[in-house]
């Protein structure tokens, strides 16, 4: 799936506050197409072609026909509005680059944990990565076409708290992944309000829902 965005779309003068957002998961289960579905530029990324030589140490349980993957990270880019820009950093999902996740949570404001329910338990690090650093959290689950489950049968797999917003997307649609970084957005906003002014980063003021679409 290749970006019909300009990747000449330039960023306003006026932009001064910049807000980090990863979208993180298992191996395979959207990362780099939701990155590159709902960013307003040409996204940066690493993919690169799988071997054979990788077989061993990637689990493609699953997804045998995937033949690319990220080997470092995605990135993407939202105008939300004249001042405040949403930069999104697609995580690698193998289990040997797990090890750069700790650096992209780095500064991050929130994180977008992306699902395929055939393959819960690929999850489950990302979850407890993002638990142990403190940063806040939504849960999309990618709709590949696999057994339906429903939103509990989901919590009680992920053991995922009822505070956590749990959501469904299709990650290759723009408009799809879009909301599913409003409900990020929404998370963000009620834990400001939730507790005492300074003790977590500022939310963006300006909902997802009213950013102009990209001029292709």
């Amino acid at each position: 799936m290749h970006s019909a965005i300009s990747d000449r779309q330039a960023l306003r003068s006026t932009a001064d506050n910049g807000l980090k957002i990863v979208i993180v998961g298992g191996f395979g289960v959207g990362k780099t197409t939701m990155v590159r579905s709902v960013s307003e530029i040409r996204p940066l990324n690493t993919e690169e072609t799988m071997t054979k030589a990788g077989e061993a140490v990637d689990d493609t349980d699953g997804i045998a026909a995937k033949s690319a993957t990220t080997v470092a990270f995605d990135f993407g880019r939202i105008t939300l509005d004249a001042r405040n820009v949403l930069y999104l950093f697609g995580a690698p999902g193998q289990e040997r680059f797990w090890f750069l996740w700790d650096r992209l949570f780095s500064g991050t404001l929130g994180a977008v944990v992306l699902v395929d329910t055939r393959r819960l338990a690929d999850s489950w690090y990302a979850i407890d990565r993002l638990e142990h650093h403190g940063t806040p959290f939504v849960v999309a689950c990618n709709d590949f076409g696999g057994p339906a489950h429903t939103p509990e049968q989901i919590r009680a797999a992920l053991d995922l708290p009822d505070a956590v917003p749990l959501v469904f997307c299709d990650a290759r649609s723009r408009e799809s992944s879009k909301q599913v970084l409003i409900s990020l957005v929404q998370h963000l906003q009620h834990l400001q309000t939730a507790v005492p002014a300074g003790t977590r980063p500022s939310a963006p003021p300006s909902p997802l829902s009213q950013t102009p679409e990209p001029t292709p």
